[in-house]
Parts: structure tokens; C-alpha cells; sequence
């Protein structure tokens, strides 16, 4: 049982990591770059909506597909992350 709750733990802080480094990015890099996210909302937020909902591994997969669809030829629009 301890190693549940060990692992649980560890889930959760590497989680967490994940999405202080995307808060990171959001309020020190972003706001030097130009904005050419064509989605609703940014790509960084997404990703951080995706890792609070599904967790590290599977937000993670979700952002970086999310990545691959921000491009000039994708007319972009709103595309949240999906409920549970």
C-alpha cells in the first residue's frame, strides 16, 4: 500500500512540474514572442489544460499533437481540451 501512495505522490509532482514548467513559458518566454497560435485557446494553454485533466503522460501526447495541428495551412479556430 505505501508504494501506492508513494507512486500516487510521485505522479502528481512530476504533474504538477509539468505544468509549472508550462506556467513558466507562459509568463517569461511568451510574451517576447510574436502571437501565431491559430487556436483558441494557445497551444500553451492547452497543454496545460491537458496535463491538470489526463495527467502528465497523456496531457503531454495531447499538446504535442495539438503542436503538429499549429501550422499556416490549418485555419485553427477553438479547440479545447475534451471533458473526461
Amino acid at each position: 500500500m505505501k508504494i501506492a501512495i508513494f507512486l500516487w505522490k510521485l505522479s502528481r509532482l512530476l504533474q504538477e512540474g509539468g505544468i509549472n514548467l508550462i506556467v513558466i513559458y507562459q509568463k517569461v518566454i511568451s510574451p517576447f514572442l510574436p502571437k501565431v497560435c491559430r487556436f483558441e485557446p494557445s497551444c500553451s494553454e492547452y497543454a496545460r489544460e491537458a496535463v491538470e485533466k489526463y495527467g502528465l503522460k497523456k496531457g503531454c501526447h495531447m499538446a504535442i499533437k495539438r503542436l503538429l495541428r499549429c501550422h499556416p495551412i490549418n485555419t485553427g479556430g477553438y479547440d479545447p481540451v475534451k471533458e473526461k
